[in-house]
């Protein structure tokens, strides 16, 4: 009998777990911020003294909830994963990683595919070990249930101070008002004078795209220090804390969906106060204003909710897409009078934003669009040609040849049971 020694492999050769932490708060407090830091060299101290680890790093996300997925530094670890430099993640708790069972058992199976571990401290699972799938469902679906309740407590105590009159506004995104030590809302001077302005000039017969480009000609910014916006300023004119009253819970989170909130239309108890703080316009001027919005709405055939704008003015508005931007054309009178289709983002804001499309109102005439379509400008043969795709295709990235049928003043549209462009020869 002969025994044969096979020499051990030095520990210095035996490559180490590469071993990162991930840690989150969802608030961006001094309080949590304070947490953040001792988490993060407490685990970078952790994994450093164990001489089985290499250590990788330390991803932390601050301020932001835990149902979110798209957290920059949880994608980042997660790139870093897929790639093969990831071993191991070790992190507090299930809540902390993530609150949706859903995304807990998407990512725990997603790396377990790649060899890569997910160490909870707090319950003590590592999700490469025979049970610790079944250990994480059941312990996710808790901390989701804690998630919810904790919601729900959250809702109850804003309903409350609602009830007792308690406003709540961030005021740093909020031009005309600042907030005092009590939390009462007075008036900003240099940010009521723009208020008053856009008041007095939407009276004017000015529009809000109108008042926007003025606004940014004459260098303004808003409170976020940014380009000024139509819609903002659609959205101040119909804001009712102007006139010193407050609307509370005009907008509530439907009970399942999160982070997506909607205008409240009955659906939940609203409240509101009259006479609350300092007026920047008087009620009367508020007033003709709101009178003005609603002859414009009528006037252009727009839904009292804004959503119908420009759909049902003209038998196409709403159906013609720009293949750039993906935004509506609208019908406009440029010279000569002569009517043309625009992308709605070029007249906006012009080609710097998008680079559009305009296709003649003429070249439209006969044809059967019933659908969202998109037009594209095609050259065949040195001359311009128009394609029409549905949107539906388009979306799914079906791309026919300029050699379907063609028509001059006609034909199959998109509408039809086939994914075809027809090309019209001007």
């Amino acid at each position: 009998m002969q025994v044969r020694i096979i020499n051990q492999i030095p520990a210095s050769t035996v490559r180490k777990k590469r071993v990162c932490a991930y840690v989150r708060v969802s608030t961006d407090s001094r309080r949590q911020e304070d947490s953040l830091e001792n988490q993060t060299a407490t685990y970078e101290r952790l994994i450093k003294e164990n001489p089985e680890y290499e250590f990788v790093g330390v991803y932390a996300d601050q301020g932001i909830s835990g149902y979110c997925e798209n957290r920059p530094q949880f994608q980042k670890m997660l790139e870093r994963a897929r790639v093969g430099e990831l071993d191991l993640i070790i992190t507090k708790s299930i809540s902390r990683f993530a609150r949706n069972t859903v995304t807990v058992l998407k990512f725990a199976r997603e790396l377990k595919n790649l060899s890569v571990g997910i160490f909870f401290e707090e319950q003590n699972i590592n999700t490469l070990s025979g049970d610790g799938e079944m250990m994480l469902a059941v312990l996710a679906s808790f901390a989701q249930e804690e998630s919810r309740s904790m919601s729900e407590n959250n809702k109850w105590s804003i309903k409350k101070k609602f009830e007792r009159g308690e406003v709540l506004i961030n005021t740093t995104r909020f031009c005309g008002y600042d907030k005092n030590e009590y939390g009462d809302l007075v008036v900003n001077r240099k940010g009521a004078e723009i208020v008053r302005l856009l008041f007095d000039l939407y009276l004017m017969n000015i529009g809000c795209s109108r008042l926007s480009d003025l606004l940014n000609y004459l260098g303004v910014k808003t409170m976020t220090d940014s380009q000024w916006e139509g819609g903002t300023i659609g959205g101040m004119l119909s804001n009712e804390k102007y006139k010193g009253d407050f609307h509370l819970q005009k907008y509530y989170t439907p009970p399942t969906q999160r982070n997506a909130t909607r205008r409240n239309q009955g659906e939940v108890q609203s409240y509101y106060i009259s006479e609350n703080h300092e007026p920047i316009v008087s009620p009367e001027l508020w007033g003709q204003v709101q009178e003005m919005r609603e002859y414009r709405k009528k006037e252009r055939n727009i839904g009292q909710d804004g959503t119908k704008k420009f759909q049902n003015r003209y038998p196409l508005s709403g159906k013609l897409v720009c293949p750039f931007c993906g935004k509506t054309l609208r019908r406009r009178q440029v010279y000569n009078k002569k009517i043309q289709w625009l992308c709605s983002t070029y007249i906006e804001k012009g080609k710097k934003a998008c680079r559009g499309i305009r296709i003649d109102d003429a070249a439209l005439v006969g044809l059967n669009i019933t659908e969202q379509t998109v037009v594209e400008e095609v050259v065949q043969n040195g001359k311009k040609h128009y394609c029409y795709t549905r949107k539906t295709d388009f979306d799914c990235g079906i791309r026919n040849s300029t050699d379907s049928a063609e028509t001059e003043n006609g034909g199959v549209l998109p509408g039809v049971n086939r994914p075809r462009r027809t090309v019209i020869k001007l």
